[in-house]
C-alpha cells in the first residue's frame, strides 16, 4: 500500500510540474508587444498627420478608416507582408 501511495504522489507531482512549465512557455514577454504597438501607433499618427484628407488607407495587410482623427484598423491578414501605407479614399473637396 505504501508503494502505491508513493507512485500516486510521484505522478501528481510530475503532472503539476509539467503544467507549470507549459504555462510558463505560453506566457508572453512583457516588453515585446507594447513596444511594437507603440511604434505602429506612432507610424499611423504620422501617416494621418501627413495625409489630413485621407479617410481610408491600407498597408495591404490591414485596412484602416480614420474616425475623428484616429485610425481604426482591421486585424492583419495571415502571412501578410505589410507595405507602406497608401490612401484608398480621400475626402471630397
Amino acid at each position: 500500500m505504501r508503494q502505491c501511495s508513493f507512485r500516486v504522489a510521484l505522478c501528481l507531482a510530475l503532472a503539476v510540474s509539467g503544467m507549470s512549465t507549459a504555462r510558463a512557455a505560453d506566457t508572453p514577454e512583457p516588453d515585446a508587444a507594447p513596444e511594437s504597438q507603440q511604434t505602429e501607433n506612432a507610424s499611423l499618427k504620422d501617416f494621418i498627420k501627413a495625409n489630413p484628407d485621407c479617410l481610408e488607407f491600407t498597408d495591404q495587410c490591414s485596412h484602416c478608416a480614420v474616425v475623428n482623427g484616429v485610425a481604426e484598423c482591421s486585424t492583419a491578414e495571415i502571412a501578410c507582408i505589410s507595405r507602406e501605407n497608401q490612401c484608398t479614399r480621400r475626402a471630397s473637396k
